[in-house]
């Protein structure tokens, strides 16, 4: 069932985008195109003795299906890591970062502040593809999580700011996940309440006409 439902999302993402895209010649002031940038990232992990970020990236493509001179719907659909690097204390110390790779479904309100800037505010919706995490102390390695220690969906809200440069857009945005990620007694032992935190920085390129 986790797999046919996995096949069904990512679908209706696809198809969300491919019709955003057929229209977006018919708006002068609409955008589509691609973007990737940098993600740090955190569980904020109750039981670690301390935590660091997780640096990652994000890439994927996006577009306007609507949009005016002052306002703009924004679809996005990207390859986003997140997870964090907690530490231990204990009988034994021990280092464990969590690396989640989830495909992710931004989807914003865009107000223009004339044509050099513009401010985004919406909600995510993501399926994680996989995880795993790396050990380094007493147990050296990395394995994988089995799925269903996680949860399956995440969802969210989205805040930033882009900075439009001819047909490059630089901008930054924070993300707050409100789903408790741990799926399972396991899961919960080590990450507990943790949910998905992510600042990111990103280059996007407009390529419609």
């Amino acid at each position: 069932m986790k797999k046919k439902g996995s096949v069904l999302y990512s679908a209706l993402i696809v198809g969300l985008l491919s019709i955003g895209v057929s229209d977006f010649s018919f708006a002068q002031t609409s955008r589509a195109g691609i973007k990737g940038g940098l993600n740090v990232s955190k569980l904020y992990i109750n039981d670690a003795s301390d935590e660091n970020a997780r640096y990652g990236f994000n890439v994927g493509v996006f577009g306007q299906p609507l949009s005016t001179e002052a306002f703009a719907v924004q679809l996005e659909l990207l390859y986003s890591t997140k997870g964090s690097e907690a530490h231990y204390n204990g009988l034994f110390s021990q280092d464990i970062s969590y690396n989640l790779n989830y495909l992710e479904l931004p989807v914003l309100a865009v107000i223009k502040l004339g044509e050099d800037a513009e401010l985004h505010a919406g909600a995510y919706a993501s399926y994680l593809l996989n995880a795993n995490i790396a050990y380094q102390g007493l147990v050296n390695g990395t394995q994988e999580i089995d799925k269903g220690n996680l949860k399956s969906m995440d969802y969210g809200l989205i805040g930033g700011m882009g900075l439009n440069l001819g047909n490059v857009q630089i901008g930054a945005r924070f993300s707050y996940g409100l789903v408790k990620i741990a799926d399972s007694t396991n899961a919960q032992l080590l990450l507990g309440d943790s949910k998905n935190i992510c600042a990111t920085i990103y280059a996007a390129i407009n390529l419609s006409k």
